[in-house]
C-alpha cells in the first residue's frame, strides 16, 4: 500500500495574483484559513503570495509581482510588519484592500474592504510585541486560542 490518500489534493492556482500581509501571530492557524477562503469568495482568486509558507525567510520583495495587496488588522490594529508591507505596496500603486479580524461576543467577525479605512491605529515594532504579549498572556490564553485558532487542529 502506498499511502496516496495521505497526500492532499492541492487546488490549481486562479485569479489575480494577491499577496496577503498578515500579522506573525497567525501563521498556520484557522483565521489564516479562513482569511483565504474570503479572498477566495471576494476577489475570485486562489493565486495567493502566503508569508507563512516563507517561515522567516522576507517575503515582501514580491508585492512588486502582484495585482492586489490584502492587508490583515486584527482587531483594528496593523502589526508592524504589515505598516511595512503596506508602505510598500502604496508606493508601488497596488490595489489594496483590508481584512479586519475582530471578536463580537461568541463570533469571529471578518470585514472586507477596499482600501484602508482610517481608524486603523498603526504599531510600531515596540507596540507589536506589546499586542502579541498580551495575546500569549495567562489572561488572553482562551481568548487567543478561541480568536486565532489552535494552530495544532488548523490545517
Amino acid at each position: 500500500m502506498f499511502g496516496f490518500g495521505l497526500f492532499k489534493r492541492r487546488k490549481e492556482k486562479k485569479g489575480p495574483l494577491v499577496y496577503l500581509s498578515e500579522p506573525t501571530i497567525i501563521y498556520h492557524t484557522q483565521t489564516e484559513k479562513a482569511i483565504l477562503e474570503i479572498i477566495e469568495e471576494k476577489l475570485g482568486s486562489t493565486n495567493v503570495i502566503l508569508p507563512s509558507k516563507y517561515g522567516l525567510k522576507g517575503t515582501s520583495h514580491m508585492i512588486k509581482d502582484v495585482e492586489i495587496f490584502v492587508a490583515v488588522a486584527i482587531i483594528g490594529k496593523f502589526t508592524s510588519l504589515v505598516v511595512e508591507e503596506v508602505r510598500i505596496a502604496r508606493e508601488l500603486n497596488k490595489k489594496i484592500y483590508t481584512l479586519i479580524v475582530a471578536r463580537r461576543g461568541n463570533e469571529v467577525e471578518y470585514l472586507f474592504q477596499e482600501g484602508i479605512p482610517g481608524d486603523i491605529e498603526w504599531l510600531s515594532p515596540e507596540e507589536t510585541e506589546r499586542l502579541y504579549e498580551d495575546f500569549r498572556g495567562e489572561d488572553f490564553s482562551g481568548f487567543m486560542k478561541f480568536f486565532i485558532g489552535d494552530r495544532r487542529r488548523s490545517w
